[in-house]
């Protein structure tokens, strides 16, 4: 299948189709965390299609990322709006978390972005690529084992899609799938209708309940702010899936990390303005780009657009909100296992040696936390990877050593 890329502009006719795809594989794990935490998912939708696009502007739109409901921040979002019914206080501990993001990107613009490919080479930057997608895929499998038989199904729908499909539908093989799964849960009784058509009754609604809507509380910073930390380690893994995927050099020019970090930032702070919570990068859409090989910037901007506008409409959100879990799971199992095949893919093509004890032992430990830790274990891997890389010294192999040997004797 031909590649297209980011700065690559297909038809209307297959781009909104390819956006929608995009907005469907986002819209679960969006919804999911308001739902969690007390907050309202119309206001989750419409920060995350606004946070998206201040991103894709302060990127250049070289970077094809959507920006969705980060689970890093449910206990403490739960604690205060749902606890405490303080939105005021969770809102200034969003807002935190966005300047927390600021100042770490004005780091970044005074000492570059260079280092970052010296304390993260191949064998770490793929390890940890590859544990962000196995960490994730106990999410997916949990999702798709409230129905075996449709996650199973939509399963199967999307990878035999995304083998055998013709044509257009090859590059829209989620889309297709998440239909399909629908379609089969519709037939077994396990979408909610009624909530369909009462979402009739009010066509539309206003995505957001407050504005500017803050109180000055040190706890809740406290709370909310050093979590940053969590989600630009993910946000970092995500670079290096995508820079891998599109072939790019995302993390030091195109456009550089520090800009990835100062859109996601602002976008946390918009949020934090309407009463939403604060944003990441999607792992799922990052799926979506290596399954389809396009990875056009404009999809992004069409989904973010549609995730606006749906957040007004109250039908089409009830309809979203309908979508099972065993379907959303079902692709997501395929979503999540891509990018773990993408860190391993990275590590293949950088050639890293696994003779060397070195690259065995810093990925042996990647793994092992980050697939054993349940809570932050992306975090602690990749910094246990760092630390790691920085303190073992390089090593001859086998062969270099007996040769040394050998011109000594």
């Amino acid at each position: 299948m031909k590649e297209v890329q980011i700065d690559e502009r297909l038809p209307y006719s297959k781009a909104i189709p390819l956006g929608l795809q995009h907005l469907f594989a986002m819209s679960g794990a969006t919804i999911l965390v308001p739902f969690l935490t007390g907050l309202s998912p119309a206001t989750a939708l419409f920060c995350s299609g606004l946070g998206t696009i201040i991103f894709l502007l302060l990127t250049r739109s070289r970077v094809p990322a959507y920006l969705g409901s980060s689970f890093a921040f449910i206990a403490a979002l739960t604690v205060f709006v749902k606890d405490q019914q303080n939105l005021a206080s969770a809102m200034t501990g969003v807002l935190s978390v966005g300047i927390a993001y600021i100042l770490i990107y004005l780091i970044l613009r005074l000492f570059g972005t260079k280092w970052i490919s010296k304390i993260i080479p191949p064998v770490v930057a793929g390890s940890v690529v590859a544990i962000i997608g196995l960490s994730l895929t106990p999410v997916a499998v949990n999702m798709a084992s409230s129905n075996w038989l449709v996650g199973i199904f939509t399963l199967a729908v999307a990878i035999i899609i995304s083998i055998y499909g013709k044509g257009f539908s090859k590059i829209i093989p989620i889309l297709l799938a998440i239909v399909a799964g629908y379609i089969l849960a519709w037939v077994m009784g396990l979408v909610d209708t009624v909530k369909i058509a009462a979402s009739f009754d009010t066509l539309f609604i206003v995505p957001f309940s407050s504005f500017g809507k803050f109180d000055l509380d040190f706890v809740a910073i406290l709370a909310f702010a050093p979590i940053a930390l969590v989600t630009l380690i993910e946000d970092l893994g995500h670079m290096m899936i995508l820079g891998n995927i599109t072939r790019t050099d995302i993390l030091e020019s195109d456009p550089g990390f520090d800009r990835v970090v100062l859109g996601n930032g602002l976008a946390t702070g918009a949020a934090s303005l309407f009463g939403g919570v604060p944003l990441t990068t999607y792992a799922e859409n990052i799926g979506v780009l290596a399954i389809t090989k396009v990875y056009s910037s404009l999809n992004l901007w069409i989904a973010a657009i549609c995730a606006m506008i749906l957040s007004t409409f109250n039908p089409l959100q009830a309809l979203i909100i309908s979508i099972p879990q065993s379907v959303m799971g079902g692709v997501s199992i395929l979503l999540f296992g891509m990018i773990g095949a993408a860190g391993i893919r990275t590590m293949i093509e950088a050639k890293v040696d696994f003779s060397k004890n070195k690259n065995l032992i810093i990925a042996s430990v990647i793994f092992a936390i980050g697939i054993g830790l349940s809570n932050h274990g992306v975090m602690v891997a990749t910094l246990a990877g760092i630390f790691l890389n920085l303190i073992l010294k390089d090593e001859e192999n086998d062969e270099d050593l007996d040769t040394t040997e050998k011109a000594a004797g």
